[in-house]
């Protein structure tokens, strides 16, 4: 039922214009402001009408969520494609306060991501192509989160790994870009394999597509066997979609794609690897909640693919030098232990990592972008230090940006990830003793990587303006000139970070009560009752005292524990003796080669994926296309008919008695061969 009148009248004409606002900005920038239409529109006007759509979004998608709050709801069809043997085809979409919340934070980042695309890109000659790109990105977001069915689901995914295409590859001159975008697109189509298997497999048994229909005859996936098997349907049917979401959420072994993807503008990194693409996967898995509930199996898996993402990602960390990086692993690592909740089957935990996770690391990419943009792109944070008197706002917002990745009890990671932490612990799905190691361990790691980047960037002896000593091949250089100083950057690029910030600090603590622990997300994602993880997690916070005994017994929690020593860690190997981080090094190369090489998965991948593809095609290019269909087929029948020519043309003398010759043979031919047997009876 609705809220209120109004939203009886005008709620889904409403909601068309949150994704279609941010649509209209894209057309006007990428076809008025853009060589293909001459450039009708200038600069300032692209993007203004950018910004202004997903302005419009965002102040809908609020609403929606307030009214959301207050019991609205929808659940409907705007448009039929078509319909096939009584198959409908539909766009539609389903409101509640998952996809509410989600509207809200998509919009938001974006938002913020277009203001600052503002100063950052301001000298690029592909500003309004730039432009165009993020608020289409922005649209495919939304039309994803707010679907109600499988065929919408499938548009926004695939849509948005072709804008993140189009992004990664930006500067389309650089190879290095070129082949980041490829290597995007083509490991998330892996995953997207998996998915579009998924998806066929609900629908050849439940003969829908739509969720609501789906989840009422989940009966049937659970009572069914994959033909030919003894596998259950359902555990097949789930694993096939998270197979998807591994693509897109870049888990375990389909991560490869994302750290390369940091060749784009920063920009894009923040809107791609914060709130938006990244999040997919784990946002299909908590909506898909009444289908994996079902399947033990399927959580095992979720659970132990996540906690090995978790640790070894955040090992990747600690040795990167190139700032955007160093963040791209850290994402990596995060979307682990939202992974780790869904496999604990705590989806409404996860959710709540996405969300605190979307401010603090789109504030972390953004203020990289800063720094970057002050050092005259240099991303090398051996080139920086020191940065701290110059760039105040910078500084501030990247503490408060970092306290909350490392879950600092009083922000806002703290609580979901204290909360991903103790869920697993509980829980007693099959692999859940090593999640629970993994994301333990992980705690000091990302204190360690965190605080080494802020160090080093902020602190100690100023390292920029000068030669460059460093032979990075995955850092790209350029940096300020001898004796450049830098400055804090414009107004368009700092006030965006100050928006990220607060919600970094507060909203954890504002926010855990209802969406964990009350009633936020009843009836929208289900749990079975043979799961006790939330149960628990509600009977520990109840018993501290809420958000704020929460966080005062978090700080001698193990977990904060970890993070402390792991800050401290980093301050002492590169603030006071340097020296051992490098005799680490020395003594321990093969780790760190290992690293350096990415545990060699792109170069397996190389080798064997790669590597195979050539050799079969090779195979398929000598034998099927030279050897078969030119050599024997198209040469071959030249052949045949160039030797038939030469052998018929030896008969044909000219002379009359030769051809008559032929003619009696012929007859003679046709009277052997048609005369009856005179020896049958």
């Amino acid at each position: 039922m609705m809220a209120s009148p109004f939203f009886n009248q005008y709620f889904p004409q409403l909601l068309l214009a949150v994704p279609l606002a941010p649509l209209a900005g894209a057309v006007i920038a990428g076809l008025l402001g853009t060589k293909f239409l001459g450039n009708i529109v200038g600069r300032k006007t692209s993007h203004t009408v950018c910004v202004l759509g997903v302005l419009i979004a965002f102040i809908i998608s609020v609403f929606t969520l307030l009214a959301v709050n207050e019991g609205a709801s929808f659940n409907g069809t705007i448009y039929q494609w078509m319909e096939v043997a009584g198959i409908k085809l539909e766009v539609g979409f389903q409101i509640d306060s998952l996809s509410a919340m989600m509207m809200c934070v998509v919009t938001f980042v974006s938002l913020m991501v277009h203001i600052y695309t503002i100063g950052y890109m301001e000298e690029d000659e592909g500003y309004n192509r730039f432009f165009a790109y993020i608020s289409l990105f922005t649209f495919a977001m939304l039309m994803l989160v707010m679907s109600n069915n499988f065929l919408q689901l499938f548009f926004g995914w695939e849509a948005v790994g072709l804008v993140s295409y189009l992004l990664i590859g930006f500067w389309y001159t650089k190879p290095t870009a070129i082949f980041a975008n490829l290597k995007a697109f083509l490991v998330n189509r892996v995953g997207d394999f998996g998915f579009i298997l998924g998806i066929g497999l609900i629908f050849a048994y439940t003969d829908s597509m739509n969720y609501g229909e789906v989840f009422a005859r989940k009966d049937v996936l659970l009572n069914g066997v994959l033909p030919g098997t003894d596998w259950m349907l359902v555990t097949v049917a789930c694993i096939c979609l998270f197979i998807g979401a591994m693509g897109k959420s870049a888990q375990f072994p389909l991560h490869i794609w994302l750290p390369d993807s940091m060749e784009g503008p920063t920009p894009i990194s923040a809107l791609i690897h914060a709130a938006t693409m990244v999040t997919a996967g784990i946002f299909m898995v908590a909506r898909m909640s009444p289908l994996f509930e079902l399947s033990e199996t399927a959580l095992s898996f979720i659970l132990i693919i996540g906690g090995i993402t978790a640790l070894f990602m955040g090992f990747m960390g600690m040795i990167q030098n190139d700032i955007k990086r160093i963040v791209a692993y850290s994402t990596l690592s995060q979307l682990g232990y939202m992974t780790v909740a869904l496999g604990a089957s705590a989806y409404s935990v996860a959710i709540f990592h996405l969300m605190t996770h979307a401010f603090f690391k789109a504030l972390l990419f953004l203020a990289a972008g800063s720094v970057i943009i002050a050092l005259h792109h240099d991303q090398d944070i051996r080139n920086m230090g020191g940065l701290r008197k110059y760039m105040p706002i910078t500084w501030l917002t990247s503490l408060a940006g970092s306290l909350a990745l490392i879950g600092t009890p009083f922000f806002s990671g703290f609580y979901s990830k204290d909360s991903i932490i103790e869920a697993v612990k509980v829980s007693q799905i099959t692999g859940s003793g090593f999640a629970y190691f993994a994301v333990l361990a992980s705690v000091f790691v990302t204190g360690f990587y965190a605080f080494r980047m802020y160090f080093l960037v902020f602190h100690g002896k100023e390292n920029f303006g000068k030669p460059h000593a460093h032979d990075d091949h995955d850092v790209e250089h350029h940096g300020l000139a001898p004796g450049q100083k830098p400055h804090e950057t414009s107004w368009v690029i700092t006030v965006p970070l100050i928006l990220l910030a607060i919600p970094s600090v507060f909203i954890g603590y504002f926010t855990i009560g209802p969406m964990l622990h009350g009633e936020f997300f009843q009836g929208v994602i289900f749990v079975g009752s043979q799961h006790q993880a939330m149960y628990e997690l509600a009977q520990e916070f109840n018993h501290v005292g809420g958000a704020l005994g929460m966080a005062l017994h978090g700080l001698t929690s193990l977990p904060c524990l970890l993070a402390y020593a792991g800050v401290a860690t980093s301050y002492v190997f590169y603030m006071v003796a340097p020296a051992i981080p490098a005799a680490l090094k020395k003594n321990f190369n093969f780790l760190y080669v290992l690293l350096d090489n990415k545990y060699y998965m792109d170069k397996f991948n190389e080798f064997f994926f790669a590597g195979g593809a050539r050799l079969l095609g090779g195979g398929l290019w000598n034998v099927g296309d030279k050897g078969l269909i030119d050599g024997l087929i198209v040469n071959g029948s030249a052949k045949l008919v160039a030797w038939s020519s030469r052998v018929i043309r030896t008969i044909q003398t000219g002379y009359i008695y030769h051809y008559a010759f032929v003619m009696i043979l012929g007859v003679l031919g046709f009277l052997v061969y048609f005369m009856p047997n005179p020896f049958s009876k």
